[in-house]
């Protein structure tokens, strides 16, 4: 898992990269990007972090000042007709992280046949010449 850390945190760096002006104001930006790394979709699981772990995409600040047709739509319901389209969303969470757990599995078998496309397979047999690496080891004095 930590090269998943990594990778996580070198697109992070990215976003803030693109967003700051020089290096020392990066913490002033940090949450800006976090919310975009959870709001966007990732490759390998198809999903977003934040739909998987909440049941439901995020309402972007911009979705609430110019009212986007998603927003209108909840705004019109009922608070009990409200709440139970929330139940329903949340009843489909694991049916979610299931499927991006699916998903993510395709990918890696994805990414694992184009890494092994690079590489010839060889058979050695017993007295074929084959190169050895000699290990030198220094004598105790």
């Amino acid at each position: 898992m930590n090269g998943a850390m990594e990778a996580v945190n070198k697109n992070i760096k990215k976003i803030i990269e693109k967003m700051t002006v020089n290096y020392k104001d990066w913490h002033e930006m940090l949450p800006y990007g976090l919310l975009a790394y959870r709001t966007s979709i990732r490759t390998c699981i198809g999903a977003t972090p934040y739909s998987l772990v909440y049941g439901m995409e995020a309402v972007l600040p911009i979705e609430v000042e110019i009212l986007s047709m998603r927003i209108l739509a909840e705004t019109e319901l009922e608070e009990t007709e409200w709440a139970k389209q929330r139940y329903e969303q949340l009843n489909l969470i694991d049916e979610k992280r299931l499927k991006a757990l699916c998903h993510g599995q395709c990918y890696q078998q994805r990414m694992a046949r184009a890494f092994n496309a690079k590489f010839r397979h060889r058979e050695f047999n017993h007295g074929d010449p084959v190169l050895r690496k000699v290990l030198h080891v220094m004598p105790d004095s």
